[in-house]
């Protein structure tokens, strides 16, 4: 892979009335454990931000708590899997508890087999200094189960320091692999600072080499990021869309966005909706707003996305409340017309 000189290639996404991207069930996510005090783990899933398949199983990354939710779709059984403990001993982080600075803000995953079993890697958001860990998770089966947290603070600066990838307000919330490429999504809903804008953009990283760093952060050199490419992905009710998650069907790429009015990449503020949109190998993108099987025009913010393996025109996604007495939601979505031609 190699730096385009030139600068970044700008792509525009529009709207296409021929698309329909419908919610078809919702299903609240509380994990079959219950709630457990002594691990800090709540009765259900709390800020849902991106899946990633697992076998038949998939997981789920939390922004606020440390917990993978891994949910078995055909009933939405859920059960939770221990990230280590963060500040205090403490798993759930929220401006109630007065910690939400210290959590890892994780909003990005994919997965991969490996000679061990499945892998998932895990991206903090990078929007501060405590946001810029990856949670490296091997051999889901216990009592094999491996979790590392790799500080990845170089890495991320690496990132940072290609504005035309970060922008003013770095904020990766999408991540796919696509073979021996990592592609990260950066959701521009930060604001202008130091004579930048913020972008929603993607960048490749090469994925051996990205492994080979997380093997030893402190001591190798991060994998640099090339191949950026900026998006205009539209608006709802004025409010700009902004990239949630993505994934790859053939040479097609599927991703979620979310219409939210925030001051900075470090805050939520209110939903305008959500939209599913296709990124054509050809570059061409179009979207179709979210909405219910009423047509109905879908207002909450939608995050993590994974096609489903039995057909292309049905994926899930998940619903991030905003709202940590409430459960996200896993939600089936049908996609109507030719969204892979």
């Amino acid at each position: 892979m190699t730096r385009d000189k030139s600068g970044p290639i700008v792509r525009t996404a529009t709207p296409d009335a021929s698309l329909r991207a419908t919610i078809v069930s919702r299903r609240p996510l509380h994990y079959s454990q219950d709630a457990d005090a002594t691990l800090d783990r709540p009765a259900h899933v709390r800020a849902a931000s991106s899946l990633a398949w697992i076998g038949d199983r998939i997981a789920v990354i939390q922004d606020d708590a440390n917990f993978i939710a891994m949910i078995r779709p055909d009933d939405a059984n859920v059960h939770a899997i221990a990230l280590p403990a963060g500040e205090g001993g403490l798993r759930q982080f929220d401006e109630h508890r007065g910690n939400k600075q210290f959590k890892l803000d994780l909003e990005a995953c994919v997965s991969m087999d490996t000679v061990d079993g499945p892998q998932l890697l895990a991206f903090g958001s990078g929007s501060t200094a405590r946001r810029r860990h990856v949670a490296q998770v091997d051999a889901f089966h216990e009592p094999a189960l491996r979790i590392v947290v790799h500080d990845a603070a170089t890495w991320y600066d690496a990132l940072e320091a290609e504005t035309s990838f970060a922008g003013s307000d770095m904020n990766i919330e999408g991540a796919l692999r696509d073979g021996d490429v990592l592609r990260l999504f950066g959701r521009g809903n930060g604001k202008a600072r130091r004579g930048l804008m913020p972008q929603n953009a993607t960048c490749d990283v090469e994925m051996g080499a990205l492994l080979h760093y997380l093997a030893d952060p402190t001591a190798r050199n991060p994998p640099a990021p090339v191949d950026v490419v900026r998006y205009m992905l539209g608006a709802i009710d004025d409010v700009s869309l902004g990239f949630t998650d993505a994934a790859l069907h053939g040479a097609h790429v599927l991703y979620s966005a979310a219409a939210e009015a925030s001051k900075d990449s470090t805050r939520d503020g209110t939903i305008a909706g959500s939209a599913i949109g296709v990124i054509a190998p050809s570059g061409h993108v179009r979207y179709a707003q979210l909405t219910d099987d009423y047509g109905r025009t879908l207002v909450d913010k939608v995050e993590g996305l994974v096609l489903s393996p039995r057909t292309p025109t049905r994926a899930y996604v998940v619903v991030d409340p905003d709202d940590a007495a409430r459960p996200s939601e896993l939600c089936e979505v049908e996609l109507g017309g030719s969204w892979f031609e």
